[in-house]
């Protein structure tokens, strides 16, 4: 059985990105690329909905020579969508049309390469609630877009328990922080 991770990377104040900022906020450093691109972060099918796919896909056709969209062009993905067409232009995708909740859970029990998603907010806070997600990995970007922010990575989300399973410095300032999620029905010791 494959386990499912969500995979971040956030600002300190939880966006997903922010108006004029480069990738990584432009705080990528050699240790967390080198990281990237190590084996054990190639292991995996990619899991993504229909916006992620057409930005990502975009980027990997205008940046076919940089490595980490080289690595993603190479490695199995799935997009959930019921607007995108096939033939899908990225290499190595699959469509899927129907239910992403059902579907996921048909890969996890059926497969067991890790999956683990890419962006696609919304896609993972219905696997969330859907009790579907093991792991939720997040790097936290050591800056504040309060200003330039967009897309607020835990809006709409259930209450959730994490217990840190994992922790990791790179390059003296980024924080990966790796937990087991656990949704609430509500506050700790409130009636529900």
């Amino acid at each position: 059985m494959a386990d499912l991770m969500v995979d971040f990377i956030i600002s300190l104040d939880g966006y997903a990105s922010a108006e004029g900022w480069p990738g990584f906020w432009g705080m990528e450093g050699p240790e967390y690329l080198a990281w990237l691109d190590s084996d054990g972060e190639k292991q995996h099918t990619s899991l993504m909905g229909a916006t992620t796919y057409r930005l990502m896909s975009g980027f990997a056709a205008q940046m076919p020579d940089d490595p980490g969209f080289a690595q993603l062009d190479t490695m199995p993905k799935v997009v959930f969508s019921s607007t995108l067409q096939t033939p899908l232009t990225w290499r190595n995708t699959e469509l899927v049309r129907g239910d992403a909740v059902a579907a996921v859970r048909d890969l996890k029990k059926n497969s067991d390469r890790p999956l683990r998603t890419l962006g696609s907010l919304s896609l993972c806070r219905s696997l969330l609630m859907a009790g579907l997600v093991d792991r939720y990995r997040i790097v936290v970007f050591p800056v504040i877009t309060g200003a330039t922010g967009r897309n607020r990575i835990f809006d709409e989300y259930p209450d959730v328990r994490l217990d840190l399973i994992g922790s990791r410095t790179f390059d003296g300032r980024l924080q990966l922080l790796e937990y087991a999620p656990t949704v609430l029905a509500g506050p700790p010791g409130a009636d529900v």
